[in-house]
């Protein structure tokens, strides 16, 4: 096809700098991937049994558009009973395909063409490109490894203009494992009060934290009615090829979601809805268990680069370090190509997440304790010749 063909937006999108090297690493042997952002842990088994007996009950026909009723009604009780903060099943959630469609549902039904989006770098790749596929614009709001990668309030007001309609919010973090304080949210949440915005907040990694509290940010006194709040089973629950997300919202907004995601989707897979059942009412000790191996990998990959001189801030949630590479004397995209062609490590470089990101590479800790250290012993190598 020419790309003549293409609409504007679409044609002048960078591509994802996270597919850029794992194209790459596909056509390799021998690679550590402290790359790519998925649990390396197999589903849970009853929440895959319930799955699979979904399937061999004949459970494969459309559910509601919104999503079966008891899975919204369990999604409720859960955030609920974590959080405190209360959302109707019946008209104030939506389940999607993963969190990716919550968001695009997010953007596309709120913003006009023009329409500014504040976004925290680094960030997700996804965030930049929805807002402009949306028709929107994005604004970068730089955050840096001396505040611990959380927002300043006074950079974040700086930045709106009257073109501004909302906040993306993405906490814990990736690539940096920052998680929010209290305090920071609560002034992001005036500042959203102070100028009538929407704030779209990504929670998928809410349950993956480490020594510190998750806030939910439309549990704030006074947030709910503005804010749309994203999250899904992937991360926490070891679900990724499930693809069950949802976006929660008050009525007004979420029937701006609903009316796109009915016409574009028509409803989530069925059987993957059941396992949500599942996961999210007997699911807990299962996400226990992996956050707590997800904490002892945390703590070896800190350790490590930060001992071969390689600064890394000590991420709070998720499942990412972003160490800081300015010492090998390279530039992040470099420093990620000499890696992989000389030690065959792969990470991603931080530009790939804003240029809040330049000097810094995303490692993943999804991925086995003895992979782990067999890649900090390559990274040994590699620093002694560029260190």
């Amino acid at each position: 096809m020419a790309t003549s063909y293409l609409a504007t937006r679409v044609a002048n999108l960078k591509p994802s700098g996270i597919r850029k090297f794992f194209d790459i690493v596909a056509t390799m042997d021998d690679v550590i991937s402290l790359g790519i952002g998925e649990p390396d842990f197999v589903t849970p088994r009853p929440i895959l049994e319930a799955g699979v007996k979904a399937l061999q009950d004949g459970e494969t026909h459309y559910t509601s558009n919104s999503g079966i009723l008891e899975l919204r009604q369990a999604l409720s009780q859960h955030l609920a009973a974590r959080y405190g903060v209360t959302y109707d099943p019946k008209d104030e959630i939506v389940i999607t395909v993963g969190v990716s469609e919550a968001l695009y549902l997010a953007l596309t039904a709120i913003l006009d063409p023009g329409e500014e989006v504040i976004i925290h770098t680094p960030c997700f790749v996804s965030y930049e490109a929805e807002v402009i596929l949306a028709g929107g614009v994005p604004v970068e709001l730089a955050c840096h490894v001396e505040d611990q990668f959380q927002l300043r309030p006074e950079a974040l007001e700086a930045l709106i203009t009257p073109r501004t309609k909302a906040i993306l919010l993405s906490y814990p973090n990736n690539p940096t494992g920052a998680v929010a304080s209290r305090e920071t949210l609560l002034a992001v949440a005036a500042i959203a009060e102070k100028h009538d915005l929407v704030v779209i907040s990504d929670e998928i990694y809410d349950q993956l934290v480490y020594g510190v509290a998750h806030v939910c940010f439309a549990a704030l006194p006074g947030t709910k009615k503005r804010t749309i709040t994203l999250g899904g089973l992937s991360k926490n629950y070891a679900m990724t090829g499930w693809r069950i997300g949802y976006a929660a919202a008050p009525p007004e907004i979420l029937q701006g979601l609903m009316r796109i995601h009915q016409f574009t989707i028509m409803s989530a897979p069925t059987n993957a809805q059941i396992a949500g059942i599942e996961a999210l009412q007997h699911g807990a000790p299962h996400v226990e268990e992996m956050r707590a191996e997800y904490d002892r990998r945390r703590k070896l990959i800190v350790n490590g680069l930060n001992q071969l001189g390689l600064p890394t801030f000590e991420p709070r949630g998720a499942f990412y370090a972003f160490p800081q590479i300015s010492v090998s004397g390279m530039e992040d995209e470099a420093f990620a190509q000499r890696l992989l062609d000389e030690e065959k490590v792969a990470v991603v470089p931080g530009s790939a997440f804003g240029a809040a990101g330049q000097g810094f590479v995303r490692c993943s800790y999804a991925t086995a304790y003895e992979k782990i250290e067999e890649a900090l012993e390559r990274l040994a190598r590699f620093m002694q010749r560029h260190g």
